[in-house]
């Protein structure tokens, strides 16, 4: 798709990778709305990238519909939607995997799983319709394999990723390109706290860095954005042979809890 022109939504766009998306598809000829928790730097950011953002709870349907049908009254049709809004959080004090509480099990579902649906809703019929639409899932390599010490992030970022599958396996005939985005380490407020186990698996990228990538896979017709080399052999071992895949993460859990203090 000839982005020159073309409306693009971002959610959870006003840093990090979704405001590092956010430019590079304004560079290719985008203007860009942005919903976030934050809407004054929303605005500010989506404004330089020729649209304009508000605060929107991505989790409360309503909210994110009602702003969804001003970009399109105020912008026209949204050609690209980029679902980038999440959250991480830890499995708690007790470093159990079920030690989180139930309300970050639940914000956690509702970020970064069914934002996604809810974006997808109420988009997807008018892309279908036109036979052109960009849909992509920010979702993580967590997805894909697993995030020692965040039980809610890997266990909804797997959803996230299976729910990318399934918007592209069903809607393959309907002129809908669906990426789903499996970065690694993305130096952004998301990782402060787990640097060490993320360092163990790979390098720490910057979020320009995955935009290009999630740029060149738009390009090439890519579905899965890998932004870390490791990331396909990872998720081919552990494909090949799960059994000794817990038992390798059972060892660099060890490792890392020895070099954290336990934390983990």
């Amino acid at each position: 798709m000839d982005l020159k022109g073309k409306i693009a939504l971002v959610t959870g766009g006003r840093r990090g990778i979704g405001k590092a998306i956010a430019e590079a598809l304004h560079e290719e000829g985008c203007r860009v709305a942005i919903a976030d928790i934050d809407g004054k730097e929303a605005d500010e950011v989506a404004k330089s990238c020729g649209g304009f953002g508000e605060f929107v709870d991505v989790t409360n349907e309503g909210q994110l519909a009602t702003f969804l049908t001003k970009v399109e009254m105020e912008m026209g049709p949204i050609d690209v939607c980029v679902s980038n809004a999440g959250i991480a959080r830890s499995d708690g004090p007790t470093f159990q995997a079920a030690g989180a509480p139930n309300a970050i099990w639940e914000s956690s579902w509702q970020v970064n799983v069914m934002s996604s649906v809810y974006l997808a809703r109420h988009l997807i019929p008018g892309m279908t319709a036109r036979k052109s639409g960009i849909f992509v899932v920010v979702a993580s390599a967590a997805g894909l394999l697993n995030q020692m010490g965040s039980a809610p992030y890997s266990a909804t970022k797997h959803a996230a990723v299976s729910f990318a599958e399934s918007l592209a396996i069903t809607h393959a005939e309907d002129g809908l390109k669906v990426l789903c985005v499996c970065p690694q380490g993305v130096r952004t407020e998301l990782i402060k706290g787990a640097e060490v186990s993320l360092k163990a698996s790979g390098p720490i990228i910057e979020p320009p860095a995955v935009a290009s990538e999630v740029m060149n896979a738009i390009a090439d017709g890519r579905r899965y954005v890998f932004t870390h080399e490791e990331t396909q052999p990872y998720f081919a071992a552990r494909a090949n042979d799960p059994e000794g895949w817990i038992d390798r993460m059972i060892f660099a859990r060890s490792v890392i809890k020895s070099k954290t203090g336990n934390k983990m």
